[in-house]
C-alpha cells in the first residue's frame, strides 16, 4: 500500500490569510482611485464644454456689436450727407427725419434681427442738431444692445455714436471746434423751447370725442377747446379731434394743426423763445 506524505504549505495559514486580505485591500483601493479619477475627468469635461461654448458665443456677440456699430455709423453718414445737401435751403434737422434716413440706409430687416433693443425703432437722434449760424451738423445716435443669452439677467448696454460735418452752406472760418452747447427743441410756430424731446407739449396725443362734449372738456392746462381756424368751417362735425395739451378741436385728422415738426437747435439759437413751463424748470 502506497503512502502519501502531506506537503507542507508554503505559508502558514495565518500568514496566507493576512496576505489575501492585504491584496484585497490594495485592489479595492486601486479600484476606488480609478473610479475617482474617472469622475474628476467627467466633471471637468462637463464644465469645460459649456465654458467653451459661452466663450465662442461671447466672441460672436462682440463681433455682432462691432458690426452693428459700423453699420449705424454708415447710416449716420448717409443721413448726415443728405441733411448737409439740404442745409442751404433749411438750416435745421428733425430727429425723426434723421432716424428714418438711418433706418432706410441700414435696412429695417437688418436692425430687427440685430442686437439693438427695439430693432428699427431703437435708434434715437434727439440730441442731433444743426447750427443756423455756422451750418455745422452735430449728429448723435443713441441705442441699446442686449445680451443674447437668456441665462444672464443683464441690463441692456447703452451705446452712442456721434459725428460732425459741415452743411453745404459755404466756408466758415470759426465755429467748427466750439465747445458743447445744450440742445433744445422748438416747433415751427411755438413760442417756447423744450429741454426734453419727449415733453408732453411736443408729443401729440390725439383722441376723438363727440362735438357736443367739447364745451365741457378741458386740456391738461385746464384750458378750453376752441374751433380750429384751418379745418372747422360752418360748425363742428359729429366727432372732432383734440389733444391733451392743445387748445383747438379739429374736424379733420389730416389737419396741419394736428401735425408738429420738431427742430433741434442749440440754446443760444432759440432766440426770442421762452422756456417750457413743464420740462425747462
Amino acid at each position: 500500500m502506497m503512502s502519501y506524505r502531506r506537503q507542507k504549505p508554503l505559508y502558514p495559514i495565518s500568514s496566507y490569510q493576512t496576505h489575501c486580505r492585504r491584496r484585497f485591500r490594495i485592489s479595492k483601493r486601486t479600484s476606488f482611485c480609478l473610479s475617482w479619477k474617472k469622475a474628476v475627468i467627467t466633471v471637468e469635461a462637463a464644465l469645460a464644454i459649456p465654458l467653451f461654448f459661452l466663450a465662442a458665443l461671447a466672441l460672436f456677440y462682440m463681433i455682432e456689436v462691432m458690426s452693428i456699430r459700423t453699420t449705424i455709423r454708415a447710416g449716420m453718414q448717409y443721413a448726415g450727407k443728405k441733411a448737409a445737401e439740404e442745409a442751404y435751403a433749411k438750416r435745421f434737422v428733425t430727429p425723426g427725419g434723421l432716424e428714418a434716413d438711418i433706418v432706410s440706409a441700414i435696412g429695417g430687416e437688418r436692425l430687427e434681427r440685430s442686437v439693438v433693443v427695439g430693432g428699427s425703432g431703437g435708434i434715437h437722434c434727439e440730441k442731433s442738431r444743426m447750427s443756423v449760424v455756422t451750418g455745422i451738423l452735430e449728429l448723435r445716435a443713441t441705442y441699446q444692445v442686449k445680451l443674447p443669452v437668456p441665462v444672464f439677467a443683464a441690463n441692456p448696454v447703452r451705446m452712442e455714436e456721434s459725428m460732425r460735418m459741415k452743411g453745404w452752406t459755404g466756408y466758415v472760418r470759426s465755429g467748427f471746434g466750439q465747445g458743447e452747447e445744450e440742445t433744445v427743441y422748438v416747433t415751427e410756430n411755438g413760442m417756447v423751447y423744450h429741454r426734453d424731446y419727449h415733453c408732453n407739449y411736443l408729443e401729440l396725443s390725439i383722441r376723438m370725442v363727440p362735438s357736443a362734449a367739447v364745451e365741457e372738456l378741458r386740456n391738461g392746462s385746464q384750458g378750453k377747446y376752441h374751433a380750429c381756424e384751418r379745418c372747422v368751417h360752418g360748425g363742428a362735425a359729429g366727432e372732432v379731434y383734440i389733444t391733451d395739451y392743445g387748445d383747438r378741436y379739429h374736424n379733420s385728422l389730416g389737419c396741419s394743426g394736428l401735425k408738429r415738426t420738431i427742430y433741434a437747435v442749440s440754446l443760444t439759437e432759440a432766440v426770442g423763445k421762452g422756456a417750457c413751463s413743464k420740462c425747462s424748470r
